[in-house]
């Protein structure tokens, strides 16, 4: 399923949203021009390595600190261009309108703990890891979860193709994302018993995301205001 838009009716040039997108594009552009060896370098440095972060108590503090500090250097770096590609898809669509809720400031603060969330699940399910995990998948994730509490009569506007047909169907954001989380635990317990990454795909850190999302969500959105709520009402009285 593909998002194309939502029918929350947030401002979508949202900027932190977009700049937060610039930021993922930046540096992946970044990683490009570096070449392919020096990427893994640079992956190998700034990527989150969960047996690192599992490590903390038993190695130096700066040591210790470098890997505190992949859990966020950590989002903002891509396998390839599908991978970016679907991060930032997913976060054009349903960022907007979460920030609207939180206002700028919180929306930023909540991203990054969101993606710090994610990268700690990863920890948690599988400590004794090698490979850096890298994306803004956890944080995204976070979104869909606070989106799913916020704009839970929203619809999605979705591609589903079918073989070589492609349909457009609006989908209620309460089955979209129920449907989307079913996934991502479904292939995260499949993948349990072999690896926490089982095709690349760090399918925990977006368990993680999305549960800490809905956690979220109600202690972090603003009420509407007293105009809104005041047009609101009005509307009930007639």
């Amino acid at each position: 399923m593909i998002p194309l838009r939502d029918s929350a009716g947030a401002p979508r040039l949202s900027p932190v949203n977009l700049l937060l997108i610039a930021a993922n594009i930046a540096v992946f552009i970044y990683q490009v021009r570096l070449g392919p060896e020096a990427a893994n370098r640079l992956i190998v440095h700034y990527g989150m390595t969960p047996a690192h972060v599992a490590a903390l108590g038993s190695v130096p503090i700066p040591v210790a600190g470098r890997a505190l500090l992949t859990l966020a250097t950590s989002l903002f770096l891509h396998g390839g261009v599908f991978h970016l590609a679907g991060n930032m898809l997913y976060l054009f669509i349903f960022g907007p309108a979460v920030e609207t809720r939180f206002g700028h400031r919180r929306y930023l603060y909540f991203y990054l703990a969101a993606g710090i969330a994610g990268g700690l699940a990863m920890v948690f399910i599988d400590p004794r890891a090698q490979v850096p995990v890298i994306g803004a998948s956890g944080a995204i994730a976070a979104v869909l979860g606070a989106y799913f509490v916020l704009y839970p009569r929203a619809r999605i506007l979705t591609i589903l193709p079918f073989f070589i047909f492609i349909e457009f169907v609006e989908i209620p954001a309460l089955v979209y994302l129920l449907l989307w989380f079913g996934w991502q635990l479904y292939a995260g317990l499949q993948t349990r018993a072999f690896s926490s990454m089982a095709g690349g795909v760090a399918w925990w850190a977006h368990i993680g995301g999305f549960l800490f999302g809905l956690a979220a969500a109600p202690l972090l959105a603003r009420q509407p205001g007293p105009a809104r709520r005041a047009r609101t009402l009005t509307r009930s009285a007639r």
